[in-house]
């Protein structure tokens, strides 16, 4: 079994910065793609960023430039650089982990942009 815990989020003014942390916890083989998603309130959850093990990345085009993703094998653990945050990019983050054909979710951290 995989427990997936997220930290970092918080109360940021237009233009900040945030950095959030996902740590993978159990016992369990490799853990393959590790993801960041969203959901912002009244609105589907959608996929900010993803990376490979091996540190291939993608991001949805409305965070390219501003967020970057990357990962600590040895401590299991993905993160999430933003910059530049706005408005918009206020949501609940989440982190999915798939180890194998099995996907695993964090509990989500807040994130929100407002002056």
């Amino acid at each position: 079994q995989v427990q997936l815990v997220e930290s970092g989020g918080g109360l940021v003014q237009p233009g900040g910065s945030l950095r959030l942390s996902c740590t993978a916890s159990g016992i369990f083989p490799a853990i393959n793609v590790m993801n960041w998603y969203r959901q912002a309130p009244g609105k589907q959850r959608e996929l900010v960023a993803l990376i490979s093990r091996e540190g291939r990345t993608n991001y949805r085009d409305s965070v390219k430039g501003r967020f970057t993703i990357s990962r600590d094998n040895a401590r299991n653990t993905v993160y999430l650089q933003m910059n530049s945050l706005t408005p918009e990019d206020t949501a609940v983050y989440y982190c999915k982990a798939f180890v194998g054909v099995d996907a695993y979710w964090g509990q989500g951290t807040q994130v929100t942009v407002s002056s």
